[in-house]
């Protein structure tokens, strides 16, 4: 009766051990095959990883050692290694994907929102944006992944800190049919950049490779369940901003854009294809908007104004005003920040940047989410 007690204290620390990439308990995962003790407080647990090589192995071997060990009467643990069975693993991943048919994952009636950052052009900050958001959500509490679209010019993953000193990002694990996307600072992401060879390689691909990327970012990498799903797109409205509004037409849109007058035009142009396809655009952030100097004042390197101008025109003829979501100010942490792979949002919360980028998160998280196209699950008798 001793060991059989030991043996289910071992299996309730066991529970409280998750698996890196998929972030579910290992014994719900059917990664924990049994619990063996032995008198004297021995214990060998079996343990049966998802695919051979898997890169977390040595992470959750190690935590299942350790979870073991931390209960009282244990003195001694061994952990047995093996590898699921293809029929084990069809199991989790049919489980893991639960009723959901194959396809786009995050359709209209889905419970997760999903918010395409865009921007008229390159170089305005977009992706160190759409990062430092998706941190502050997930710091918040909420449950987020990030998917980087922009095919061409990939740079989530060394923002997020995912990429070596070669600058290389590592390969999402798969399970069969289904892609784990890596974690980092608690949000999931995914991104070209993490099947390429070289971080140097230039992706030169046309219309229908593109879609058929993007689409199997959607359908085959497995986020489970998301409070929020960020995109970050490409400048410009090329093929990969139609496709998201193929696959996607019910996402939200936000636009950022510099201060510079005249980034208003090209900043304008992108909110207008979204709404092509149904989108709605949420709001516009302005970047670079400003560097503040040690007496308090601002020095406008790039101009004033480009924020209101861009969100005054995409106002225009709608029934509910765009409004300017938040004004980022140059700053020194969040360049650093970026060259280090620590948001801002995490890595100096107390610069002014990172307060912006904040209180950006919070008004997406306050205004809601519009009910165009939901199912309500209601049933009319």
């Amino acid at each position: 009766m001793a060991e059989e007690r030991l043996g289910e204290a071992v299996l309730a620390a066991l529970g409280r051990v998750l698996d890196p990439e998929i972030r579910r308990p290992v014994t719900e995962l059917d990664m924990i095959r049994g619990v063996d003790v032995q008198p004297g407080g021995s214990v060998r647990v079996d343990l049966q990883l998802t695919i051979v090589g898997c890169p977390a192995a040595d992470t959750i071997e190690r935590d299942v050692r350790s979870a073991a060990g931390s209960v009282d009467g244990v003195h001694h643990v061994d952990v047995d290694v093996s590898v699921m069975s293809p029929a084990t693993r069809a199991a989790l991943t049919e489980r893991l994907r639960g009723d959901r048919p194959r396809g786009v994952q995050f359709t209209p009636d889905t419970l997760t929102r999903v918010i395409a950052v865009t921007s008229g052009k390159g170089g305005v900050g977009k992706s160190t944006v759409t990062v430092n958001l998706a941190v502050a959500l997930a710091a918040a509490g909420q449950r987020v992944g990030v998917v980087d679209v922009d095919v061409h010019g990939f740079s989530v993953p060394g923002l997020m800190g995912l990429t070596d000193a070669h600058g290389v990002a590592p390969r999402p694990t798969r399970v069969d049919s289904m892609i784990l996307p890596p974690v980092a600072h608690e949000v999931k992401v995914v991104s070209i950049g993490m099947f390429v060879d070289d971080v140097s390689t230039a992706v030169s691909w046309r219309g229908p490779m593109l879609h058929r990327t993007v689409a199997q970012f959607l359908t085959d990498v497995w986020f489970g369940d998301l409070d929020v799903l960020l995109l970050d797109l490409p400048p410009g409205t090329g093929d990969v901003a139609i496709s998201v509004g193929q696959l996607l037409p019910h996402a939200e849109v936000l636009v950022v854009t510099t201060p510079q007058a005249a980034a208003a035009d090209v900043a304008e142009r992108s909110g207008v294809v979204a709404r092509q396809t149904g989108q709605r655009v949420i709001g516009v952030v302005e970047n670079m908007a400003g560097l503040v100097q040690p007496d308090g004042t601002v020095l406008h390197l790039f101009g004033e104004g480009g924020g209101d101008e861009t969100a005054a025109r995409l106002s225009r003829g709608q029934d509910v005003p765009v409004p300017v979501l938040g004004r980022v100010p140059l700053s020194v942490p969040l360049r650093e920040g970026g060259d280090t792979g620590l948001p801002v949002v995490l890595g100096a919360p107390e610069d002014p940047a990172a307060v912006a980028l904040r209180g950006v998160a919070e008004r997406i998280t306050t205004m809601g989410r519009g009910l165009a196209g939901r199912k309500l699950g209601l049933t009319l008798s």
